[in-house]
């Protein structure tokens, strides 16, 4: 996603990169709980992990897809890339298209089936996650047809609601932090559960909002 101008391009850029980190961050703790019970077939004392750890074909399939777009499509997004390494640009973009479906779509599923933040997960996994996938499949017909300005804005709003994943823990850490600490509440007032999936709502909202705006503000987004 890139600006008009430099001066925007900075924070912009931080943003992106605090906000994957952010999501590394989360892979790797996922993977350091996991894999041991994996391996081990155990089951773990997280009723939340205890998820990951029953459908880890269906988990993985989701989050390792899904990490390999989120790295590439800055790149794929960056004026200076693709102007620079148009055909790489081009190659990496098919492969990074399959990544984002099939973690998109697997998404849902995960939403659907197996939703630990009850309802309120599984609206907000099936609204968004759809979305993520309407975008992306409307990114690929548009390129087809040469509509290279279209392509690109459904790009950039497939990649903002898949950076959402890391809104989503930030608003879970803030739920968190009120129930442990803020407000001195016991773990059966808030429960973390209840709030989770509100956390979903509230951070890919965030991003489909700013999305939109973002687009407003950058009219000239496939310079």
């Amino acid at each position: 996603m890139e600006p008009e101008g430099r001066g925007r391009v900075r924070p912009v850029g931080l943003a992106i990169g605090v906000l994957t980190t952010i999501v590394l961050v989360f892979v790797v703790r996922r993977l350091a709980t996991d894999v041991p019970h994996v391996l081990a077939g155990t089951v773990p004392d997280d009723d939340l992990a205890e998820k990951y750890v029953a459908h880890p074909w269906l988990a993985y399939g989701h989050i390792v897809p899904g990490v390999v777009y989120l790295l590439g499509a800055p790149f794929q997004l960056s004026h200076r890339f693709r102007s620079r390494h148009y055909v790489l640009h081009r190659r990496v973009g098919r492969v990074l298209l399959g990544c984002a479906l099939l973690s998109g779509v697997l998404s849902v599923v995960l939403g659907v089936v197996f939703a630990w933040g009850r309802g309120a997960e599984t609206s907000a996994t099936a609204v968004f996650g759809t979305w993520f996938v309407v975008c992306l499949v409307l990114a690929f017909r548009a390129i087809r047809g040469g509509r290279v300005a279209h392509h690109r804005r459904w790009m950039v709003r497939a990649f903002a609601v898949g950076l959402g994943v890391a809104s989503i823990r930030l608003w879970v850490g803030v739920f968190t932090g009120i129930q442990l600490g803020l407000l001195g509440m016991d773990g059966d007032t808030m429960p973390l559960r209840a709030t989770f999936g509100v956390a979903f709502w509230l951070g890919l909202s965030m991003h489909v909002l700013f999305a939109e705006w973002w687009l407003r503000r950058t009219p000239d987004l496939d310079g």
